[in-house]
């Protein structure tokens, strides 16, 4: 939304990623080689999404699209723009992709938002928020929610960094600190170099430190993200102290949660054992299926291009339109019921029972 105009939200329909671009509208500098994106709808809608869920981006890359996921950190409370913060490792291509192309006024595709990953879908009198690094991301989306809407919701934020500076929205973090009555704020710094200044808490996360800062440790819900390495020794923290780890979760795009392996769903190979086609009308192409394969595994083969990132059900990425025909699909939550029943399936999860027109 371009300054000086201004629209209500009942004037506006909410975005599609099936019909809108989002534009580059703002990039910051919140780290050493962390960066935050933020993104307004083109043409202008509103975005409704979970604080904690994640979209796909689709950068347009030389070598083609690279299909890359990231966490929002902006809040759906305030709905006119979304906003990641992501860290360029040494081997990011995505990241670094963005770094060094993505200006103000950019234009790409994006897929979403998606995830469980949401305090939303699991309410609690008491919350802890455990992250590292670039993990912190979900969290703040989660708190700034919780800022503007449940100010007086009870937060304990415990999160890690190598150094002070790499503390990623240290200052607004502060700030929140000072203004939610029951947000306990911890940054705790890895590393102590000379002279730093750093009068925080200081060492690594281990069940000691951890008891200290969250003395009520089991009363709360739990939510972790960051590396693969500390959300495995988070959730042996917090399981060896005891918490119900029904009430542990964690980030991990495409893998089930610690604490309920079986939540995640296998799709099932046709039913009817038999091939059918698939006509993907878009691309002018007809191919056969058989038993067991997906509609997107059958795309590959006929080299129509179908987006996809997770592979699993989850992202939504690879969202299309059934046209005729039937599928039995079993997804993670990349998809909701009511696009479902406008006819809309993942290619990576759905498998045809019998001929299939997809728009793609």
């Amino acid at each position: 939304m371009t300054a000086g105009r201004y629209l209500h939200l009942d004037e506006m329909s909410p975005w599609s990623d099936r019909l809108h671009h989002l534009e580059v509208i703002g990039i910051a500098d919140e780290a050493p080689g962390v960066k935050t994106f933020t993104f307004r709808s083109d043409p202008d809608r509103w975005f409704r999404y979970r604080p904690g869920q994640f979209v796909t981006l689709e950068l347009p890359a030389d070598g083609g699209p690279l299909l890359r996921t990231y966490t929002l950190s902006s809040s759906p409370s305030r709905p006119f723009s979304i906003a990641v913060t992501v860290k360029a490792q040494a081997d990011s291509v995505g990241t670094r992709w963005m770094f060094q192309h993505l200006r103000v006024g950019a234009r790409i595709r994006a897929y979403g938002p998606a995830g469980q990953f949401t305090h939303v879908a699991h309410p609690a009198a008491r919350y802890l928020f455990l992250s590292a690094g670039s993990g912190i991301t979900p969290m703040m989306s989660m708190l700034r929610w919780m800022a503007d809407c449940a100010p007086a919701s009870d937060v304990a934020f415990v999160t890690v960094a190598r150094r002070p500076e790499d503390l990623i929205f240290r200052c607004e973090l502060e700030l929140l600190d000072r203004q939610m009555p029951n947000l306990s704020l911890a940054m705790l710094v890895r590393d102590n170099p000379p002279g730093d200044t750093w009068s925080g808490h200081r060492g690594r996360l281990d069940a000691a430190r951890l008891a200290m800062l969250v003395p009520d440790l089991l009363s709360r819900e739990v939510f972790c993200c960051g590396p693969d390495t500390f959300m495995a020794l988070a959730g042996d923290i917090v399981r060896n102290a005891g918490l119900d780890m029904v009430r542990y979760h964690q980030e991990s795009f495409g893998e089930a949660p610690a604490h309920a392996p079986s939540e995640q769903v296998v799709p099932a190979p046709c039913a009817s054992g038999e091939a059918v086609s698939i006509t993907f009308t878009a691309s002018g192409v007809t191919a056969p299926c058989q038993p067991g394969q997906t509609v997107l595994e059958v795309a590959r083969q006929a080299g129509v291009r179908i987006p996809a990132a997770c592979e699993s059900g989850l992202c939504g990425t690879c969202k299309i339109l059934k046209q005729h025909g039937s599928v039995e699909i079993a997804h993670n939550g990349g998809i909701l019921d009511d696009e479902i029943e406008e006819g809309y399936i993942l290619a990576c999860c759905s498998h045809p029972n019998q001929n299939l027109h997809v728009d793609a």
